[in-house]
């Protein structure tokens, strides 16, 4: 049997899928009576449209988003967009938007934009033209390009403010206040922010925020590059670092922070005993290091189910409902100590 046969001999034992004529045939209601049930429930009464969605499930029938779209304008399903996958700190954000979403019955499709402006905008308009609504999670776009997005169909911005577009982000200020404070207490004077994307509006606002609080604490603040926001990056950053003769330094992320941290001990710099170091965002695994990693930790399944609760209400075109801030907090491990004397 040659390749073509046999990829035919494959599909000939795969079976159909049911369709709503199939249903029909198999309850006696008619085609339109079966797509009532199905696509727009309550439309009939409840003894028929539970015979119809028990004879659908007994077939095996999947609801075609596309067909659905056809009468209702919807497809049951939402966009997710990151800047890059592979960093940890979406795993629970993106739990928590699959959460809210399986919930309200609607499919989420994930995709990766790997820290490019250009490649997000791209993704971001081909999804559009077959989800009902876009999230985005930490957007390297323009503020000018999100309004465009969000001009035609319902978007959400995680991690991000963008004048007259909805969006979600965490409070920052009680976990860095918390982590800073940790350090004055400790004797540190002189600290170094270790930054992260320049295109990230988070970046700048954890930096931000750092540098007005150690100003008004009479601290000595500064701020140092890194390459990429990864361990490569952190530990391309160690040079620089020991440079600044800082005694502290709070990276833009987790990955940064474990970077340097692993930097730091294979040239010899103890970790915290001649350098304390924080992260941000607890992602997992922050823990698992010697020494752990001590670390600001964002909300992040909570941004992922209300920014998720959030688009599907601009979808349904319902008044936005405002939540309490979802406050960051300092995780006080082993990677931070007293300065030496």
């Amino acid at each position: 049997m040659d390749q073509s046969d046999a990829a035919a001999s494959v599909r000939g034992d795969r079976k159909a899928p049911a369709t709503i004529y199939d249903i029909a045939r198999h309850t006696g209601f008619s085609p339109s009576t079966v797509s009532r049930a199905l696509n727009k429930p309550g439309r009939l009464n409840a003894t028929t449209e539970r015979r119809i969605r028990d004879a659908a499930e007994e077939l095996g029938y999947r609801i075609n988003p596309m067909a659905r779209a056809l009468p209702t304008g919807k497809t049951g399903t939402l966009g997710l967009v990151v800047s890059d996958i592979t960093n940890p700190v979406y795993f629970d954000l993106v739990r928590g938007a699959e959460h809210i979403a399986s919930e309200a019955d609607s499919t989420l499709i994930f995709a990766d934009s790997q820290e490019s402006a250009r490649l997000e905008r791209s993704i971001a308009e081909r999804l559009q033209t077959s989800v009902d609504g876009l999230l985005l999670v930490g957007s390297r776009l323009g503020d000018q390009d999100i309004r465009e997005l969000s001009s035609v169909k319902p978007l959400v911005v995680v991690n991000r403010l963008v004048d007259g577009v909805p969006a979600v982000v965490p409070d920052v200020a009680p976990g860095i206040e918390a982590a800073l404070g940790a350090l004055r207490e400790r004797g540190h004077r002189r600290i170094a922010y270790l930054a992260g994307p320049e295109a990230s509006w988070m970046n700048t606002l954890r930096w931000q925020t750092l540098f007005d609080l150690a100003v008004s604490w009479g601290l000595s603040i500064v701020e140092i590059k890194s390459t990429e926001p990864t361990r490569a990056g952190g530990a391309e950053a160690f040079q620089r670092i020991v440079a600044a003769d800082v005694t502290a330094v709070f990276a833009y992320n987790d990955l940064i922070a474990l970077g340097l941290l692993r930097a730091s001990r294979d040239r010899g710099v103890a970790v915290p005993e001649s350098l304390s170091i924080v992260g941000f965002d607890d992602i997992f695994g922050a823990d698992l290091p010697t020494p752990a990693l001590s670390s600001i930790r964002s909300p992040l399944g909570e941004l992922g189910e209300r920014a998720t609760r959030r688009l599907l209400t601009e979808i349904d075109g319902a008044p936005a409902e405002v939540g309490a801030a979802l406050p960051t907090r300092f995780i006080d491990r082993e990677s931070i100590a007293a300065v030496r004397s």
